[in-house]
């Protein structure tokens, strides 16, 4: 894939959002006919920064404000107040040729033609965007390889899974050499196996082409292993900005081993973590999510007859709900 030939008016901010605001008018039925109109701020005068190049995860729970940043930072929405500028573009005035600086994909919404074989919908793209056939080519003939698409390219829309589709969404996103990469939880539906490549193949398009990626994910270890830099949203209001180590700390978070033993034990002592239930031969244990899980899994190896053992990541909601603890507590 080739690198992108056009730089940003911004210089090394590929998105610059200033007191990014965006207020809804709802009506709310308080009687039998009556209906009352109150304003709700989806978005509450947040502000960052995304240099070139950087992968960014944007994390909160359902409901927070993150579909509406994005819709706003496409050019979908138009915000109620504040400056947005992508790739020197701003959205909302100049959506159509945002449209071909940037690529989107949205969760469980396809960009695909459902009833189309998948590489017809990739042929359209590769109209609609106007992309040069040999660019088109080679990207295509890159996704289709390391997203292992083959054999799904005749196949309609329709009839693939959810884990194959996004994968297809991914690819169709990524034909036209976005400059700037959304992406909503796209690892969703995938098994351990597809994950695993779908990161890889993230991680190598940010490295070899330099692509801006702000990613939004309920699962954190596609924020662990894609993001240095995490940003958290909830009730529309920016309440952190910085590393993921951070996070856990101000959380007081932790991560939950799971030790299945050949036998009945009495509580695994291993340093670092604490037992927080036992049951038979399975035991839970808590180690804080920002230290490493390796040297517990080592000392509980070493010394106990270990059968299988597997560990379960933080619960962003949970992580956010003692933050607001923390801020509340006088």
């Amino acid at each position: 894939m080739s690198r992108h030939p056009e730089s940003s008016a911004d210089g090394t901010d590929h998105i610059v959002v200033d007191d990014l605001q965006k207020v809804f008018d709802v009506r709310k039925k308080t009687g039998l006919v009556r209906r009352e109109k109150h304003r709700v701020r989806a978005v509450d005068g947040i502000s960052f920064t995304v240099p070139r190049g950087e992968m960014v995860g944007y994390i909160g729970p359902n409901g927070a404000g993150k579909s509406t940043t994005i819709k706003m930072l496409t050019g979908i929405l138009t915000p109620s107040a504040g400056r947005v500028r992508v790739a020197g573009i701003e959205p909302a005035r100049d959506r159509t040729r945002l449209t071909r600086r940037i690529g989107v994909v949205f969760g469980q919404r396809t960009t695909l033609w459902w009833d189309l074989p998948l590489i017809d919908s990739y042929r359209l793209m590769h109209r609609m965007y106007r992309v040069e056939d040999r660019r088109f080519r080679e990207n295509l003939d890159r996704c289709v390889e390391l997203l292992e698409l083959g054999e799904l390219l005749d196949t309609p829309v329709r009839q693939l899974s959810l884990g194959q589709r996004m994968r297809g969404d991914i690819a169709a996103a990524l034909l036209h050499d976005p400059e700037v990469l959304y992406l909503d939880e796209p690892t969703i539906g995938l098994d351990v196996i597809s994950k695993t490549k779908v990161r890889t193949f993230l991680r190598d398009l940010n490295a070899e082409r330099g692509t801006t990626v702000l990613l939004t994910t309920h699962d954190l270890q596609d924020i662990e292993q894609l993001c240095e830099r995490v940003m958290v949203i909830d009730h529309g209001r920016l309440m952190y900005d910085g590393a993921l180590a951070g996070l856990h700390e101000i959380g007081e978070s932790e991560r939950t081993l799971v030790v299945d033993l050949a036998e009945e034990l009495p509580p695994v002592d291993a340093p670092g973590a604490r037992v927080l239930k036992v049951e038979g031969p399975r035991q839970w244990l808590a180690i804080p999510a920002a230290a490493s899980a390796a040297p517990v899994v080592t000392a509980v190896a070493s010394a106990y007859p270990l059968v299988d053992l597997s560990v379960r990541e933080p619960d962003i909601e949970a992580v956010i709900a003692k933050m607001y603890e923390d801020r509340a507590a006088p």
